[in-house]
């Protein structure tokens, strides 16, 4: 997408902020802002109330690498949740991430109730060192918080060359075990992550419900409903409108299917890495307080464990161009691999800005004035 000239607005003038990246694209219905500027604003805001500036950039940069991958959910948007939990002295603004157990090519994080993207990208750092080091590396974690979109860290992994493999457990429970209406289960994304050269990775992330809460809560803010199938309600009756939600389910991938697959992420990065599961599962968006005590795991494996890599590409984008080029039903252009389709939202969104909503911007700008940051005036 190409936008027209845009009409541009200029927002305050305040403090050492780069006046020239102070620029906020109104593009029909839609604002667009420079991931620059929205990088900035995060890290600020984070800083704002009490998270060391180091570590405030580094959270920043994550979140947006959600925003990027059109996880809008998962992004900016999550902001002021995050500073509710700080200001509400849910998390710890002064962890020590460290080791907890070592094993060889497997590894415990103790995440010390610290921002779940620092926790993951320490989980990141240790998977790709030592799955270098003994051709593959499990790293599970507890005491994490939430963390963006499963996909930001697989691609790192991905990116240094290897497959990656993230779990998660949600914090929070939306979803009921097949046929039942107690909400024990979470929507317990899982991602993977395979190196295809200079082709876009490829890259599945998928949460085990038909949507993640996020585009439920999304649409409650901008007062949507929400289609049917998401959501149904204790009777089992079809739940469209999200400002319910806290009265129904998400329903699983595949009936019994996203179920169980659900179940089995819950073990391996919650139960196995003595995290919360099930009705030890802290709702973050409830209790703003309370350590949710995050279960999470990545894996990462050295292709050239198996042989030579450049084979291995070479390999992979075989079965790419096979599958693209491949016959396709009436109607049908193009025949999508996962991960292609983010990868160019990413360079579209670097070029023209992460759209939002005035919704959006009304919420992060009254988070900012609370914390005494510059809001993005309009």
């Amino acid at each position: 997408m190409k936008l027209p000239l845009p009409i541009i607005q200029r927002i305050g003038i305040h403090t050492a902020w780069n006046l020239k990246a102070h620029l906020i694209i109104k593009f029909m219905s839609k604002y667009y802002l420079s991931v620059g500027v929205a990088e900035d604003f995060i890290a600020n805001t984070l800083s704002a109330v009490g998270v060391p500036k180091s570590d405030a950039v580094i959270v920043a940069n994550l979140m947006i690498q959600s925003d990027l991958a059109g996880a809008d959910g998962h992004g900016i948007f999550r902001l002021p949740a995050y500073i509710k939990r700080i200001r509400a002295g849910g998390i710890n603004l002064h962890p020590n991430i460290r080791y907890e157990r070592e094993q060889g090519a497997i590894t415990l994080i103790h995440g010390d109730n610290a921002l779940g993207h620092l926790v993951m990208a320490k989980a990141v750092e240790t998977a790709i060192i030592k799955s270098k080091q003994f051709g593959v590396c499990w790293v599970g974690s507890h005491f994490g918080n939430h963390s963006g979109a499963a996909s930001v860290y697989v691609r790192k992994i991905a990116e240094s060359g290897l497959i990656g493999i993230y779990m998660a457990v949600g914090n929070a429970n939306h979803m009921a075990p097949w046929g039942g209406i107690d909400l024990l289960l979470s929507t317990n994304p899982i991602a993977i992550a395979v190196p295809a050269g200079d082709q876009p990775i490829v890259l599945l992330d998928i949460a085990t419900t038909v949507a993640a809460y996020g585009k439920v809560k999304l649409a409650a803010q901008k007062g949507e409903m929400i289609p049917e199938g998401w959501m149904i309600d204790k009777k089992g009756s079809p739940l469209i409108d999200p400002a319910r939600a806290s009265e129904g389910s998400l329903l699983p991938i595949g009936g019994h299917k996203g179920y169980g697959l659900a179940l089995m992420i819950s073990l391996l990065a919650g139960s196995l890495n003595n995290a919360a599961v099930g009705k030890e599962t802290i709702d973050f968006n409830m209790h703003h307080d309370l350590i949710t005590n995050t279960g999470q795991a990545i894996i990462a494996v050295d292709p050239s464990a198996f042989g030579d890599p450049k084979e291995f590409i070479m390999r992979v984008k075989k079965v790419v161009k096979d599958i693209k080029n491949s016959s396709r039903l009436p109607g049908v252009q193009d025949i999508h691999i996962p991960g292609e389709g983010a990868d160019q939202l990413a360079k579209e969104r670097r070029q023209n800005g992460i759209p939002m909503s005035q919704e959006l911007l009304d919420t992060l700008n009254n988070c900012a004035r609370e914390c005494g940051v510059v809001p993005l005036y309009l």
